[in-house]
């Protein structure tokens, strides 16, 4: 056994496969730079030294210009689409990273990264070394020996996967490994524009190679085949040949090895730090270099934070007059600016107007946040109290943050309030420990600052604190201004959390609540914080008041920069007051009703499994997809080619039980089983365990977090409650009214998108088909498949509403055909029929994207923003989501706005006829209300008045509404 272990990783295949993990869910730093190829490039890497600890390692990357393979085709690799943008940008920046690792960059021109890695393998293996391959590229297999092995790293939830000599040979079902390259030149390579030879696909090569053993032994003996077989292999022999040449690696590159040359040492601490920096991968930086990390070398990095020490009691000085506004600091070396080894980065391809907050060059703007400008106190007395309330209540505006035992803001209590109004000074108001009615007493003595109508209140999630506060009877009375709301506003797509909102834009690293306690905030038990030492407590605090309120005035005029101060002051901020309303009404459950359910959902999942077990013939598990596999495919043998995972395994998804259910039983009853016990351990049985201490579910509103402005929920997660099943609908049988002399009451908007695309797209035949108050679907029917209204058949309305709603979401003809179960051909017409039809529709499809593409963004009815950074891309791919998003996220986000303002205007009518009714529900564009019988007829009434009036619209908003003892009835 050899002693050391050489890792050789195919840079260009790992940097894509990362850039493509991170696609629908990018990572944006605040440069508006993309660094997910860069970050799972680095996971990647640190996952390997972690885990297989290799003794040496090096990094291949394919060199720019063409190799020796052009040379002898042209067309190698002709086809393929231009590198993505973000994947161009961050090849420069891995390569940083591997040299900040001080680990050997392997490069040669005219050559490829597999034959460097090939070249190097071979060598290697006869010098004392087990080398691993680490690349997703299968072509790599041909190199497998004794000591070389193909590592293909984990991806998507697969697990690593190491292939020797007998895993490849299984893998491709060949008697030699050197046959590997024969079934790449007999197949091709679509993505390499490799040809092979037309026709002949794994199945058929695997057959000429277990007869003839090579390319050349079956072009020697094409007469032992028959018809077109025959006609294709033998027209296309030179083909073949070429094909098996170009999927050859290279063993003889111009590369010397010498096993010193790549022996793992340590990383470079400050050049790696500089890079995280950069990146602005913090917790990754913590995580590799600790606690104590290095800061990256600029000309201006703050001094960690000092503590302060605690005020005097009773000193009027300490309330200091507001300072002259410090300078903005110069501009700050970037790490791209350093020399003498970084390049710099590549220029990021922009839109123009694109999101103020990336691309921008914010170093230079930060607000000044040094630590030797802090001027925090502690507030302990009802004199200093009362001396800072009188100094907030002269202010135009006040930021506060409150400190409390629990992260539910239903358990939590008071531990202290922190306020600032100027730059670089606050004040931590001090509550002695799980004192209430000493709380109480504190939050009194700041009411009239909390009710004052003129005072602007800032804070960081503001919701919390409102939600906190009412505890102590206590409402924020005023304007309001939610920095976490504002940064969503400007960069819907970003994180909002604050310390990483002060990294980013004030140039500054928050006092962290681990320094303090040892855990990890959303990880903390409640009362930690009283634990921690008073006069620690007062810099952590204070400086989240000061932070927030740097960060409300850097956000503030990007606000006015692209016209989003209406949507925020006029929608956002008053919706806020509504959320924490609607979460402190909670909604009752019936437990008995749902212990009823899991128990009925119980007895008929045991009777699928009894019937599954039946026909299997055997009892297995269930939920194993491994094993279900092995049922479905190797016992039963229902298809003769089953479609099988990256790891080898058989592919059991939902789409593919979904296809075999109508031809074989036992597939749909194990997606019924599914279904049962999603059902049951997801909903059933976990909701009680959400009751609070006042029997209501209190679920948390969540503002921030879908890019196109829908609210989403969490526990519970009411947008998730299923509805399209008979059993999944019974789940809402158990949202019931609070007293028996109440109803549920649900109201919620009719085909709203359908109507917001109809009057963007002015298209006049679904205009007026919504005025006259007509089957949209079925109207749609009649014109795609050229009948009348009542010929239209049920099918035929299905497959119309199907390209209704489709169409919204840029549906393709294959997206369509597999959801309608249709060849594609047939989904292929219905949409040509559907713009034939309605022109108008495909105009504003056409209209929108090419807006977005000038200016980089698209815009909802009231001016939310949703930016489009790929929306130029030269990759189809990447290209195509962003069209996507362009047409549809205008029309998603706009039925978002209207039923926000809808819940403004309806929260404002209750509250003013002091109604015993309570709004206690919002679901996609449905709202749910606990409504007092004496008050159905007035509520109902005027709520649907409010709903279909929420904007003028030239197409009528219609709301359907219903009424019941549970929400199913009333749905």
């Amino acid at each position: 056994m050899p002693s050391n272990k050489l890792f050789l990783l195919d840079a260009m295949a790992l940097i894509y496969r990362a850039h493509f993990a991170f696609s629908k869910n990018p990572r944006i730093n605040s440069k508006g730079f993309s660094t997910g190829a860069v970050l799972g490039f680095t996971n990647t890497l640190l996952e390997v030294l972690r885990k297989e600890k290799p003794t040496h390692i090096g990094v291949a990357f394919d060199p720019p210009g063409p190799t020796f393979r052009h040379e002898e085709y042209v067309e190698y690799k002709a086809q393929r689409q231009e590198t993505p943008e973000d994947i161009r940008m961050s090849i420069p920046i891995v390569k940083q990273l591997v040299q900040a690792f001080n680990i050997p960059i392997l490069e040669v021109k005219g050559y490829e990264a597999d034959d460097v890695i090939g070249t190097i393998a071979k060598k290697a293996s006869k010098e004392d070394f087990e080398v691993f391959m680490m690349t997703p590229d299968k072509d790599y297999a041909q190199l497998v020996e004794d000591h070389i092995f193909l590592y293909k790293p984990a991806y998507m939830g697969n697990a690593v996967d190491v292939l020797g000599i007998n895993e490849v040979l299984a893998k491709f079902d060949l008697d030699r490994v050197d046959q590997v390259i024969d079934y790449l030149g007999l197949m091709g390579d679509a993505s390499d524009n490799i040809p092979g030879i037309p026709g002949v696909g794994p199945k058929t090569a695997v057959k000429y190679l277990k007869k003839y053993g090579s390319v050349e032994g079956l072009l020697e003996n094409t007469h032992e085949l028959k018809g077109k077989a025959k006609e294709k292999v033998e027209a296309n022999k030179d083909q073949a040949l070429l094909s098996k040449r170009l999927a050859t690696i290279a063993l003889d590159v111009p590369i010397a090895f010498d096993g010193e040359d790549l022996k793992l040492i340590p990383l470079n601490k400050e050049a790696v730090a500089e890079i995280f920096d950069e990146m602005e991968f913090r917790t990754l930086k913590r995580r590799v270099l600790g606690e104590d990390a290095p800061a990256a070398p600029t000309a201006n990095t703050p001094a960690p934070p000092a503590p302060a020490a605690p005020s005097a009691g009773g000193q009027m000085d300490m309330f200091s007059q507001p300072q002259a506004k410090p300078q903005s600091q110069p501009a700050q070396m970037g790490l791209f600016d350093a020399a003498p080894k970084p390049k710099a980065a590549p220029k990021q391809t922009e839109a123009p107007n694109a999101n103020p907050l990336e691309g921008h060059a914010v170093v230079a703007e930060k607000s000044s946040f040094e630590q030797s400008k802090k001027n925090y106190h502690m507030v302990s007395t009802a004199e200093e109290r009362q001396s800072l309330c009188e100094y907030l209540l002269q202010q135009d505006e006040v930021c506060f943050d409150t400190e409390t035992s629990s992260l539910d803001p239903l358990k939590a209590q008071l531990c202290g309030i922190s306020f600032a109004y100027q730059a670089n000074e606050a004040y931590y108001v001090h509550i002695p420990d799980e004192t209430p009615e000493l709380a109480q007493t504190v939050v009194e003595d700041f009411r009239a600052v909390f009710e004052h109508e003129q005072i602007t209140k800032i804070g960081q999630n503001l919701k919390y604190d409102m939600l906190v506060l009412e505890k102590y009877n206590l409402q924020l009375k005023g304007p309001l201004f939610d920095t976490m709301i504002a940064h969503y506003l400007l960069s819907p797509d970003g994180k909002h959390g604050m310390d990483v909102m002060a990294e980013n834009y004030l140039n500054y690293s928050p006092i962290s609540f681990k320094s303090l306690t040892g855990k990890e905030k959303d990880k903390a038990k409640d009362g930690l914080f009283y634990k921690v030492p008073v006069d620690k407590r007062v810099n952590y605090a204070a400086e989240d008041a000061d932070i927030t309120l740097q960060l409300k005035q850097y956000f503030a005029p990007k606000l006015a920069e692209v016209a989003s101060e209406d949507l925020m002051n006029g929608l956002e901020m008053p919706l806020l007051k509504v959320l924490e309303e609607m979460e402190r009404n909670g909604v009752k459950i019936n437990t008995d009703a749902l212990a009823d359910l899991s128990e009925e959902l119980g007895a008929e999942s045991k009777q699928i499994e009894d019937k599954i077990y039946a026909m299997a013939g055997k009892e297995f598990n269930i939920a194993s997809p491994k094993q279900l596999g092995v049922i479905l495919f190797d016992e039963m043998k229902l298809v003769d080619k089953p479609k099988k995972t990256k790891t080898g395994q058989y592919a059991t998804g939902e789409e593919i039980l979904s296809k075999l259910a109508k031809e074989h039983e036992i597939c749909a009853l194990i997606l019924a089983f599914r279904e049962l016990n999603k059902l049951k351990s997801t909903y059933v049985d976990a909701l009680p365990e959400l009751i609070a201490e006042d029997g209501l579910i209190h679920t948390s509103y969540r503002q921030a977090v879908a890019a196109t402005g829908r609210l989403s929920s969490t526990n519970p997660n009411l947008q998730n409650i299923p509805i399209r099943t008979a059993r999944g609908k019974e789940i809402r049988k158990a949202f019931v009214p609070r007293h028996e002399d109440h109803l549920i009451l649900a109201i919620d908007y009719s085909q709203i998108e359908l109507r917001i695309m109809a009057g963007f797209a002015q298209d006049q035949h679904m205009i007026q088909a919504f005025k006259n108050g007509e089957d949209i679907h079925r109207a749609t029917a009649a014109k795609v498949f050229k009948v009348t209204p009542e010929e239209v058949d049920s099918d035929m309305r299905r497959k119309a509403k199907t390209a209704n709603f489709g169409i919204i979401y840029g549906i393709s003809a294959f997206g369509l055909s597999e959801r309608l179960n249709i060849p594609r051909g047939e989904a292929s017409d219905i949409i040509k029929a559907y713009f034939e039809e309605f022109p108008a529709v495909k105009a504003y499809m056409d209209r929108v994207v090419n807006e977005a593409r000038e200016q980089g963004y698209v815009e909802t009815i009231m001016k939310r923003r949703r930016y489009l950074r790929d929306i130029n891309s030269r990759n189809a791919t990447v290209r195509g989501f962003a069209e996507r998003n362009a047409i549809n996220a205008p029309i998603q986000g706009s039925a978002a706005d209207i039923i926000k303002k809808a819940m403004i205007n309806i929260a404002a009518w209750m509250r003013s006829e002091n109604l015993q009714s309570k709004m206690i529900m919002q679901v996609h564009d449905e709202l749910v209300f606990d409504v007092h019988k004496e008050e159905l007829e007035k509520v109902k009434e005027k709520v649907t008045e409010l709903m279909e009036n929420a904007i003028e619209f030239e197409v009528p908003l219609l709301v359907e509404a219903g009424v019941g003892e549970n929400w199913l009835q009333a749905h």
